[in-house]
């Protein structure tokens, strides 16, 4: 477990010198986020690269809209029923091994993808792979409220789950390019070979989190004595205030709790709609092959990374958490309607694909600026898995019900305007939150 209790006695670190203090943080955010975005890149790759699968294999293997929709949903049963043990686990044990277990056991799972062959394979590979990968999310961000407090957290949150609109940019052009150009080689398909070349990064990744990652700030030895003790001293003033060590029943008896995982499943529902359909929806634009829609994915995504790490800076910048979810959410929700009334017009489709991705990957890191602010030490290992959890359920109901829509209409557009309705209800949610509990 983590070491996070401040040496007794120890004074203060240069502590009339703020910008030696902005330094130390800037040093931290230089060895540990580009590192945790890039496990984070591959992590989604792994999770969503189905989305362009989807593209051949629905044919190659006669699945309909309806058995693509719960597969791509099966992933969140089996990441709801391990994701709370994974916290705790990690917690207890460390980051460093943990996520290192996590990265390796995903990355064998999403590799075995390649000999799905039936609808019962495809969703017993997804539940194992939510399985596999269940923990990975919340430990890391449990694992920033090690280093980082709260008035600094949003930001990095934000910064670290810009990884996922990266990991559209990469993936879209990457995916496009494999399924294109291996298929047929020695005798399998394009999207046979998307899944076992996608795979290698995550194995390579878990092995690169067990050389490289810390379990916590008195574990770092490239920090000095100095450092760690004001980086202890401004944890432990962060967590003054906050629910620490209650039992687990008072934890998920917080009715805060479930406010959030209803917040935080609003959200989940209009990303996971976007990202597992975001193939399809350039496609049904008017743009044809698969390296082209790979491409084209990149746009909005690109579009998104600029908008998370904006507001990330400014809700950290003026410490104000409600507005800057609700405003992003309130322009995923116009996205989502613009692009499905632009319908084959590819230009106006595409800019509003760029609205939907920013608005709606922008809400989910700047959600987790709410519970942390309330949440420390084993309160947050499990509140915050709990809230992942529930919400990620989001991902099961989202692709389930546009591939049942789709089947049933024959168009994504009234999907589209479901989840419109959802993000709309989530801000909504959003403001009955008091400002006092979280803007901080």
């Amino acid at each position: 477990m983590p070491e996070m209790t401040p040496s007794v006695g120890a004074a203060p670190f240069n502590a009339s010198a703020p910008a030696a203090e902005s330094s130390l943080y800037r040093k931290i955010t230089w060895r540990l986020l580009p590192f945790l975005m890039l496990c984070y890149v591959v992590a989604y790759l792994d999770r969503v690269n189905v989305g362009f699968a989807k593209l051949q294999m629905l044919n190659d293997l006669k699945f309909s809209e309806t058995v693509y929709g719960l597969g791509a949903g099966v992933f969140f049963i089996g990441y709801f029923l391990f994701e709370v043990p994974s916290n705790v686990i990690l917690h207890r044990v460390g980051a460093r091994i943990w996520i290192a277990r996590i990265m390796i056991t995903w990355a064998i799972v999403s590799g075995a993808f390649m000999f799905v062959s039936s609808p019962v394979t495809f969703y017993v590979m997804r539940f194992l792979l939510g399985m596999a990968e269940a923990g990975f999310f919340p430990g890391i961000i449990l694992y920033l409220t090690y280093w980082y407090p709260a008035e600094r957290r949003a930001r990095m949150v934000a910064t670290f789950m810009a990884a996922i609109p990266v990991s559209g940019v990469i993936g879209g052009p990457l995916s496009g390019w494999v399924m294109e150009s291996f298929a047929g080689s020695h005798g399998l398909a394009g999207w046979q070979w998307m899944f076992l070349v996608e795979a290698v990064p995550s194995a390579l990744m878990g092995i690169a989190v067990l050389l490289y990652l810390d379990n916590g700030i008195r574990a770092a030895k490239w920090l000095n004595e100095d450092e760690k003790r004001l980086l202890e001293q401004r944890i432990a003033e962060d967590r003054k205030d906050k629910v620490e060590h209650p039992s687990m029943g008072a934890v998920f008896a917080d009715r805060r709790l479930w406010l959030m995982a209803l917040i935080y499943f609003c959200c989940v529902m209009g990303q996971y709609g976007l990202t597992f359909w975001m193939p399809t929806l350039v496609k049904s634009a008017g743009v044809s092959g698969v390296f082209n829609i790979g491409m084209f994915t990149a746009i909005p995504y690109s579009a998104a990374v600029v908008a998370m790490l904006l507001f990330g800076r400014s809700a950290d910048k003026h410490r104000e958490r409600r507005w800057h979810l609700v405003v992003p959410m309130l322009l995923g929700a116009v996205g989502l309607v613009g692009s499905a009334i632009a319908g084959g017009n590819t230009g106006v489709a595409v800019v509003f694909l760029c609205f939907g991705a920013a608005g709606v990957l922008t809400s989910a890191p700047l959600f987790w600026s709410l519970p942390t602010a309330f949440l420390s030490g084993s309160a947050a290992a499990a509140g915050i898995a709990a809230i992942n959890s529930v919400g990620n359920l989001a991902g099961f109901a989202s692709p389930y019900l546009i591939g049942w829509l789709k089947d049933l209409t024959h168009s994504t557009n009234l999907g589209m305007y479901a989840l419109a309705g959802v993000l709309l209800a989530g801000a909504v949610a959003v403001l009955t939150v008091p400002g006092r509990l979280v803007n901080r």
